[in-house]
């Protein structure tokens, strides 16, 4: 069910990530903090697709909190002008949700042919932390759908690929 689903969401956009975030039966439950991008293999961010988080919080105090998505803070947040345009938004509700990029997006026009992986961070206030990668080759020469399973903050995760 997962890949003809992302199979069919990829035939919007060249890129489109799908990303779980399970309901969890906890008595203090928050929405994570979630971030998701493109780097190398080696760890070097290349482009940002997603960083959810405390948009409404006084003073941008929600911006405080990023630093508990530790790898995307170290390698992307600390020195990224908040909120990013085009990428920062409010926290996600339990569900799926997804993310899409077309052909055109500076983010994929910008990546060499190459190996990548798609990261996808989540940590919950009175939570845990999380990390999955999805690892891909660019630019896909046919419709390719990969995902990964989370274990406890997130679901499952996909990556879906057009050419």
């Amino acid at each position: 069910m997962f890949s003809l689903l992302s199979t069919a969401l990829a035939a919007n956009g060249a890129l489109t990530a799908t990303i779980e975030i399970p309901r969890l039966a906890v008595a203090e439950y928050h929405r994570p903090y979630t971030a998701i991008w493109i780097q190398t293999p080696r760890g070097a961010p290349e482009a940002n697709l997603a960083v959810w988080y405390d948009t409404e919080l006084r003073d941008d105090e929600g911006e405080t909190w990023l630093k508990d998505l530790r790898q995307w803070w170290r390698r992307v947040g600390r020195s990224a002008d908040l909120p990013i345009d085009g990428v920062s938004g409010p926290t996600r509700a339990p569900g799926t949700h997804e993310v899409t990029l077309a052909a055109d997006d500076p983010r994929l026009q910008s990546l060499e042919p190459g190996e990548y992986e798609l990261v996808f961070e989540a940590a919950r206030e009175v939570g845990g932390r999380e990390l999955l990668t999805i690892p891909f080759t660019w630019p896909a020469t046919e419709p390719l759908s990969l995902s990964a399973e989370g274990e406890r903050e997130l679901g499952m995760v996909g990556l879906s690929l057009n050419p």
